[in-house]
């Protein structure tokens, strides 16, 4: 087995890195731009032990939020709120007010993909060897 990636590396048509080599500390990591995505936007997010994002909302881009670490709470704009733990999702539209924090003592890292435009259908296809 390979030895697990420790920088940002790429090839022809494919890109890989470690949320580490896209920053450090509490914040945003651009992985959109560190790994060349075009076709919808993604950024992790690391938030410190008690940290909040920004209430805010979106004029077109769906979002799906992905606990990768610790434990996110998001607020929603009609009172509700959840709390994610890893592994767990949540999508929202694009309309809709959200505030996210993190309701622990410890270090919360998610994932965030945003887009708009619809679903593409399964494109897969078998690759001869």
């Amino acid at each position: 087995m390979a030895d697990q990636i420790t920088d940002i590396r790429s090839g022809e048509g494919w890109a890989a890195g470690p949320l580490d080599a896209m920053g450090e500390g509490p914040g945003f990591r651009k992985i959109r731009h560190e790994v060349g995505v075009t076709e919808f936007g993604v950024n992790a997010i690391v938030l410190p032990p008690g940290g909040e994002g920004r209430k805010h909302s979106h004029e077109t881009q769906q979002e799906l939020y992905i606990c990768q670490q610790g434990a996110l709470k998001i607020e929603f704009g009609d009172g509700e709120e959840v709390v994610l733990g890893p592994g767990a999702v949540a999508r929202v539209d694009a309309e809709t007010v959200r505030l996210i924090s993190n309701p622990t003592d410890s270090e919360t890292t998610i994932i965030v993909v945003g887009g708009k435009g619809g679903y593409v259908e399964r494109d897969g296809k078998p690759v001869e060897d």
